[in-house]
């Protein structure tokens, strides 16, 4: 039934579609939010609050049902999991789990994965679509360049399969068909986009795409730092591209036995576009314009820009030369919340509006001294230019939930609002796809400083930042120490730091090396002091100053601080 919705796109439907659910995105959210407690009738989880078949008025919704995150439903997802088919959070079994990053304890997150999350996700890209290609219009018998990776699935002990969010969509049958149906058919082989080696899986993207650059009408990478990290990768191996094109023979590199196969058959001696790539690349002027030298035929880049991509927008407008950014729709593991209606803004300006059938929302306003949390409010009653904590209400079991994530209302797309993401509300470190919070830091610090305290030396203070500046970036410790020690000593705090980091996308990142080494730098003694002698004067209160946990680039006088005092400088070799 699923696959009947996708198999046709209009566009002009979509956004004729869109268009009415935003002009009446209050009767809506009221219609969602029935449905959901419908279909989730019987869930143990609703019946333990009160809730029934006869509760579907949003107030009577909010006055039972607590405000909560991932900790509180954690015990019912882990029943799940553990194989439990009763009703717990859902009214009927859940097919998948989406495995998301370590949360702040650095354990795993599990949340449930339903064939409505993936309906959902198809609607979204087809609405996001519909207005892209009325801005950007591709060919009927386009393809796009898609730097997508899918991990493995594996079976939890419950007999569930547990997979990464993009893992549970990559894999569902009507994954492909979607994307068909909105004219975007990978370049790369299934058993690319599926390959167990990442490194290997990049190097056959860029292949395939080469070998289908006048059908590219877009290139796209959930990530802007993947887009970066992709066509850095290229400046490295372009030549045994093609060499490969040339001779019509996969390098030698590509071990992968289903990977080689496919790729292989796509394979055909073509010395014409060996050539024609050779003269392009030979003809860049440090490899500015890349992308449209490669793809002629290329509309738009794609991917999320926002947040903590922001810093890698530099580079890729180099690569990029004149072709327009298009920044990726918003959501999360949790779901996806809203698309970009506004494809020609810049990646600094983009916003997102929400589409309002996918959950029940409400944003809980974020107050700067967070002394009390206030209540939060509707979707159609947020305040422009006020930040607020996403709380989403969806099909697959979560309800009022608080995601973490911080937004700002930029305006109103009729009824619904567009929002800007300003940042996770308790992330501190983050370069990619790692997440790691100010408890995460907490733990790394104490692991390393128990091997410092056996010299009787303890970490008078600390912070953090991270430094985009190297590539690939890396993350940054400060450390105040209460005594001299031997450099071998520090060198192995400063390993105990990267490794105190377990958060799953740090980790992997580390490994695959698009997120450098750890660098430990110790400075001198009365250091923090100054740090806090500098915010007294700003007119902090003593009695409740904190020591910033992450420096970021704005804050540049602390930072100056900082580094001015630094006496020795450690990078991990923890994974080397």
């Amino acid at each position: 039934m699923l696959e009947k919705k996708v198999e046709t796109f209009n566009m002009n439907r979509v956004i004729e579609d869109f268009e009415e659910m935003s002009r009446n995105a209050d009767q809506v959210q009221i219609q969602t939010l029935k449905d959901i407690l419908l279909k989730n009738q019987s869930a143990i989880y609703l019946k333990n609050f009160g809730i029934n078949k006869n509760t579907t008025d949003p107030e009577a919704f909010k006055a039972l049902v607590p405000l909560v995150t991932d900790f509180e439903l954690e015990p019912y997802i882990q029943r799940m999991v553990d194989g439990d088919t009763s009703p717990i959070l859902t009214g009927r079994p859940v097919p998948a789990i989406s495995l998301s990053s370590g949360t702040s304890q650095g354990r795993p997150k599990f949340i449930p994965f339903t064939d409505k999350l993936m309906e959902n996700t198809l609607q979204l890209f087809r609405t996001a679509f519909a207005f892209r290609n009325r801005e950007f219009p591709i060919d009927d018998n386009g393809r796009a360049l898609q730097f997508i990776f899918s991990s493995k699935q594996y079976t939890s002990t419950g007999g569930v399969p547990v997979g990464t969010a993009t893992t549970n969509v990559y894999r569902n049958p009507n994954f492909k068909s979607g994307m068909k149906s909105i004219q975007s058919p990978c370049c790369s082989p299934d058993e690319v986009i599926f390959s167990p080696d990442v490194h290997q899986a990049l190097y056959c993207h860029l292949l395939s795409g080469i070998l289908f650059r006048d059908q590219v009408q877009y290139v796209f990478a959930s990530f802007a730092h993947g887009l970066v990290h992709a066509f850095r990768t290229f400046e490295q191996v372009w030549e045994e591209i093609v060499t490969d094109i040339k001779e019509g023979v996969l390098t030698s590199r590509i071990t992968v036995p289903s990977v080689r196969s496919a790729m292989s058959k796509l394979l055909r001696p073509n010395p014409e576009l060996a050539e024609t790539i050779r003269a392009k690349c030979l003809s860049l002027s440090n490899w500015y314009g890349l992308i449209p030298a490669l793809f002629p035929n290329a509309k738009y880049v794609y991917g999320i820009m926002t947040g903590s991509m922001e810093p890698y927008v530099k580079k890729l407008r180099h690569y990029a030369g004149e072709l327009p950014l298009v920044s990726h729709d918003y959501g999360s593991s949790e779901g996806w919340i809203a698309a970009n209606v506004t494809p020609r803004l810049s990646p600094e300006e983009a916003t997102f509006a929400v589409v309002p059938n996918l959950g029940y929302f409400e944003f809980l306003p974020v107050s700067e001294t967070e002394e009390t949390e206030e209540e939060p409010v509707g979707l159609t009653e947020v305040k422009i230019g006020q930040e607020y904590e996403v709380v989403i209400t969806n099909y697959a079991g979560l309800y009022r939930y608080k995601l973490g994530d911080v937004v700002k209302i930029i305006g109103f797309y009729n009824k619904t609002p567009q929002l800007k993401f300003i940042c996770r509300r308790n992330l501190i470190l983050s370069i990619n796809i790692d997440k790691n919070t100010e408890r995460d830091l907490q733990l790394s610090v104490e692991s390393a400083a128990r091997r410092l305290s056996q010299e009787k030396i303890e970490v008078i203070d600390f912070s953090s930042h991270v430094d985009v500046t190297t590539e690939p970036g890396h993350y940054v410790i400060f450390w105040e120490v209460s005594g001299e020690t031997e450099e071998d000593v520090l060198q192995d705090c400063c390993n105990c730091l990267d490794k105190g980091f377990i958060d799953a996308g740090y980790v992997s990142s580390r490994k695959c090396e698009t997120i450098g080494a750890l660098e430990l730098r110790v400075v001198e003694r009365g250091t923090f002091g100054k740090v806090q002698e500098h915010f007294l004067g700003l007119g902090s209160s003593a009695g409740q100053f904190k020591m910033p946990r992450c420096v970021k680039p704005s804050n540049a006088k602390v930072l100056k601080i900082l580094c001015e005092n630094v006496v020795s400088r450690f990078f991990s070799t923890a994974f080397d």
